[in-house]
């Protein structure tokens, strides 16, 4: 049988098998990276809002607790935006002429809403509950990072569904007391005593532990409230029911 092909194409032939793969690999890898990017996921990512608001002055600065605007937070699905009202039973008093403020006092004067664009936007097939998070220790800084040093809110984890997984196959990790939920400065390192807020109601643990010193090592602290919370094993936890229901 004739050759068909002339010797000469042969190493080119070799860098084909040997590229082929390798290409395909780095595709891959490619993929991967790209997939787990600040541009893909929104990390670091700051969007331009009607107003700009600042947590790291109303937070930060003034102290204003987070369920003063996010009402729902510990006892619903998701985290409110604040209506206007809430806007303005401090900016009625001060700042009330300021340009900046301009959009907050014409939606309190047409009753109409501001228009705030999410920061933090899951996609629809996913479920989130934040009461849920709220009640079990997960703080506010586990998953929105510190909102009182950001002049502007970004989105400051992946929320990829790996994210999610890696909590809670250990949720432990980010555990905290009750008492401590919101906070912004929260260090487990530091010593503190144990409060009633701290244990569910009617808990046999609280009447030993309240007014003692809490663990100051994130595993002995993750441990003993994934108990005192009812946290879930890992395997429950990480069902697809779970999160997509």
């Amino acid at each position: 049988m004739p050759q068909i092909f002339p010797k000469a194409l042969n190493p080119i032939a070799k860098m084909l098998v040997l590229g082929l793969p390798l290409l395909a690999g780095g595709t891959g890898v490619g993929g991967a990276a790209f997939y787990r990017s600040q541009y893909a996921t929104g990390v670091e990512e700051i969007r331009p809002q009607p107003v700009a608001f600042s947590h790291a002055h109303h937070v930060g600065q003034l102290g204003i607790h987070c369920v003063y605007c996010h009402t729902s937070v510990e006892k619903a699905g998701f985290a409110n935006v604040p209506p206007t009202k809430t806007c303005m039973n401090c900016h009625q008093q001060i700042w009330q002429g300021a340009d900046l403020l301009a959009p907050v006092r014409n939606s309190y004067k047409e009753d109409k809403p501001i228009e705030w664009l999410r920061v933090h936007n899951l996609p629809h097939y996913a479920y989130f509950n934040h009461s849920i998070h709220v009640a079990k220790g997960v703080g506010c800084q586990s998953c929105h990072g510190r909102l009182d040093q950001q002049n502007l809110t970004k989105q400051e984890s992946t929320l990829l569904m790996e994210w999610c997984i890696a909590c809670h196959r250990t949720p432990e990790k980010n555990l905290r007391p009750k008492s401590e939920v919101f906070s912004m400065t929260y260090d487990v390192s530091k010593p503190a005593v144990w409060t009633a807020e701290d244990f569910p109601p009617n808990s046999p643990a609280a009447a030993e532990h309240v007014g003692k010193q809490r663990p100051t090592t994130q595993k002995e602290m993750g441990l003993f409230l994934k108990e005192q919370y009812h946290v879930r094993d890992a395997v429950t936890l990480t069902n697809c029911s779970m999160c997509h229901r």
